[in-house]
């Protein structure tokens, strides 16, 4: 098999299967936590470094949600079977980079990562999701050169694929909507805030031996579990999120 084609085929599979690392993540961390020294709890940098960590998932929320609230329908969906395009996202956020969604969950896991402490886990988890998602970006480029053909290649060659530039910004065609937002993000809310909980009360119990469910992550992932259930049940029980051409 041609190595071209072997990329594509191993991008595609990746793609289906892309669901899968966050249950990885979960069973690596656990040794990660356990053999790494932190700051105190009460210490200046235990604040920063959780605050930065903070910072980088909600700004890859925020790209997500920019990508999501601002595409039509069949396109930067959820699908997980194949590839899926109807037309080709060029304006907004997709003029000035090729793969939004896949900087948005960069960035979402990253910070949960540097929430470890461990700068060798962040190094290595880095590696790690770029020999994955280049892959899978490799795939659905084939995919969209292969459907819109000199148009893809016209407006790939300006944008670039993972580092956003802005120099030749272009304003959404498609207006951004909240609702897109609300409907189709929740998942990925609540996994990124449970994932937070998850990191501080393994650090919590390694560290004093005990299990504390009265602790600020807990409130936090009570929230976050009520805000989702909520948006859930409009989603599938009510039309409040209904939109006409949207995913």
């Amino acid at each position: 098999m041609a190595l071209v084609n072997s990329f594509e085929k191993s991008g595609n599979y990746l793609f289906r299967n892309r669901g899968h690392i966050p249950v990885i993540l979960y069973l690596i961390v656990v040794p990660v936590i356990y053999f790494t020294p932190y700051p105190v709890l009460a210490e200046l940098p235990y604040q920063v470094l959780t605050g930065f960590a903070i910072f980088l998932s909600v700004l890859g929320f925020i790209v997500r949600a920019i990508s999501i609230g601002t595409t039509p329908k069949g396109t930067s969906g959820r699908n997980t079977k194949e590839q899926v395009a109807e037309s080709l996202n060029s304006t907004g956020i997709y003029s000035t980079v090729r793969h939004p969604l896949y900087l948005g969950n960069f960035l979402m896991w990253i910070g949960i990562v540097v929430f470890t402490f461990n700068i060798y886990f962040v190094i290595i988890v880095s590696l790690a999701f770029w020999l994955y998602y280049e892959r899978i970006m490799f795939a659905e480029e084939r995919y969209l050169e292969r459907k819109f053909g000199d148009v893809y290649m016209k407006w790939s060659e300006g944008v670039p694929a993972f580092i956003p530039c802005f120099k030749a910004y272009k304003k959404n065609v498609v207006p951004f909507s909240m609702v897109s937002v609300l409907r189709r993000e929740y998942s990925g809310f609540l996994a990124t805030v449970l994932s937070f909980a998850f990191v501080d009360h393994l650090r919590y119990y390694f560290t004093t031996g005990e299990f504390d469910i009265y602790r600020k992550s807990s409130y936090v992932l009570l929230g976050a579990i009520v805000i989702t259930l909520v948006l859930r049940t409009l989603k599938h029980s009510t039309k409040l999120l209904n939109e006409e051409g949207r995913s």
